[in-house]
């Protein structure tokens, strides 16, 4: 049961988008409110924080994509002087990079593009050719190949269970509260949300809420009236053991969408189901064929060294997937100021939390985008149907 009749920012999901958001929040020297963070499921079994790949990149179609990722290397490369703590570790931040490969002219050119602006913002994107390619990785096939994308800095892997936790830890220690609860309604008045209802049958004011509910974001959206365009989706991975290649194995993602890369002594793979249809979003069931009849064949093609390979284990997780443009939503809806979202990450949450943390708490205290602008992501494309689209996703 929370300890307050009224907290001035109430947060409805506390994974690593809801707890970024309540740190920066509390961390800002203008800030002098309550936070409360209601969060169904404190042990994270199935969120996509805990499910997921912690992967970061900067090969992002859209230009804000690529700034909120280039500040996300930065925050983790100096993690101890934003935790304001000289304690705190320095994640690991592994840059083996993401290996796009296009097998026909039309997606080479797509690439191209994208590295010129990505260049363009400081990104060390590179094209290469098919030999270029087998010169940096000699256990891969590249005959079908026109070019790769790859970024050698700041992208690959990254210790995203330690950010979330320290996340979270800090939050509390500046006086967030965490409680274990579910919102079950929102009460409006004016135009603006007054108070949550919660499960266990508290009622509690709000100057300001966050909707960071993921997968259920939609719900919480519907309970002010407003049309969220989010769906849960599944995401399938599957960690393996194979003869080691003398080499990282970065994240090659292969023309029909399957990926793998290293992961510490294995290596992980997944893809993207088709049809990709919306989930329960409690359902976390495996596609029974889906390693025999694609995964693996696609990868032992690729890297030949995968043809004798041991599964170490599978498992479903889900995105909150934006069925605009597979872009985030953030911000406040102008019919109800005072609900901001922070939804339809579309798989890019986990590297995106230190920006969008960062961003929405200046939003919340300040009442504007400041360090950098956000709006590009705001509800103002949802509401005119001009999406903006991510050409290079997985």
């Amino acid at each position: 049961m929370p300890a307050h009749s009224s907290y001035d920012l109430a947060i409805v999901g506390g994974g690593m988008i809801g707890s970024a958001v309540a740190w920066w929040t509390a961390r800002d020297p203008a800030f002098r409110g309550r936070i409360l963070v209601i969060e169904r499921d404190p042990t994270y079994a199935r969120a996509a924080s805990t499910l997921s790949h912690s992967c970061i990149r900067q090969q992002f179609g859209s230009p804000v994509n690529v700034l909120i990722s280039r500040f996300g290397a930065e925050f983790i490369r100096d993690f101890p002087r934003w935790m304001d703590d000289p304690s705190a570790p320095v994640p690991r931040l592994q840059s083996f990079g993401y290996l796009y490969l296009a097998d026909t002219e039309d997606f080479a050119a797509v690439l191209r593009d994208n590295a010129r602006m990505q260049n363009g913002l400081g990104a060390a994107t590179r094209i290469l050719s098919p030999a270029e390619i087998r010169a940096l990785w000699p256990f891969m096939e590249v005959d079908d190949l026109v070019c790769g994308s790859h970024n050698p800095v700041d992208e690959g892997y990254f210790d995203g269970a330690t950010v979330f936790d320290w996340f979270r830890r800090k939050a509390r220690a500046m006086g967030v509260e965490y409680i274990h609860d579910e919102l079950t309604g929102l009460d409006l008045a004016g135009g603006r949300v007054t108070h949550l209802r919660l499960a266990s049958g508290t009622r509690v004011a709000a100057g300001t809420v966050l909707n960071a509910a993921g997968t259920r974001s939609p719900q919480v959206a519907a309970m002010a009236g407003l049309s969220l365009p989010v769906e849960p989706r599944k995401r399938l991975s599957f960690l393996f053991a194979a003869q080691p290649l003398g080499q990282d194995h970065p994240l090659v993602i292969n023309p029909n969408g399957v990926f793998a890369r290293t992961d510490g002594a294995y290596y992980l793979s997944g893809y993207t189901p088709d049809p990709d249809p919306p989930a329960d979003p409690d359902d976390f069931a495996m596609a029974e064929d889906a390693w025999e009849d694609l995964v693996w064949p696609t990868i032992a093609a690729r890297v030949p060294a995968f043809e004798r390979l041991r599964v170490i284990r599978t498992w479903v997780g889900q995105y909150d997937y934006c069925t605009l443009d597979q872009n985030a939503i953030l911000g406040p809806h102008p019919e109800v100021p005072n609900l901001l979202t922070a939804a339809g990450f579309s798989g890019h949450g986990f590297q995106q939390a230190p920006a969008v943390g960062r961003g929405l708490a200046e939003w919340i205290v300040h009442g504007a985008w400041r360090s950098l602008d956000l709006s590009p992501l705001g509800w103002d494309r949802v509401l005119r149907n001009a999406p903006l689209r991510e050409r290079a996703i997985i």
